[in-house]
């Protein structure tokens, strides 16, 4: 996701983005968009499954440290991949029960966020965030 991101925005992005790196897992900052449709990116790392620990916190950190970086900025819309599931390893289904509450428990706190989509790479991780979202026990 990463490097289809920067490709997209263009070099300018890597270069704005240098003075923050290296940053911690469960860290986010938040660099200008250049060359994408949206105003400014939010850069998160999320855990490497199995090495980062604790996992779940820092998983859940990635969400809401995003969050407060688009509260800073007044960013109206922000959008997720599942972090950490892809090359990091982090299973589908424990990340979506972090992942989701993370974001359902900060929405009291929103004052400009209004809009959060979750983009997500196959049909498979859209069942997984639709089964939780429509459970009657969301964790």
């Amino acid at each position: 996701m990463a490097g289809a991101l920067h490709q997209a925005a263009g070099p300018e992005l890597a270069d704005a983005g240098a003075p923050f790196s290296p940053i911690s897992p469960g860290e986010a900052v938040i660099t200008n968009a250049f060359n994408l449709p949206n105003d400014y990116v939010i850069h998160c790392l999320g855990p490497v499954y199995g090495l980062d620990r604790p996992e779940e916190k820092l998983l859940r950190d990635c969400y809401v440290n995003a969050l407060r970086r688009a509260e800073e900025k007044e960013v109206k819309s922000i959008a997720f991949p599942s972090i950490s599931t892809g090359a990091f390893g982090y299973p589908l289904e424990d990340a979506v029960q972090t992942a989701l509450p993370a974001v359902l428990n900060s929405l009291d706190k929103l004052q400009s966020v209004r809009h959060i989509r979750f983009v997500l790479f196959s049909k498979q991780d859209f069942k997984a965030y639709e089964k939780f979202l429509t459970s009657e026990d969301q964790g």
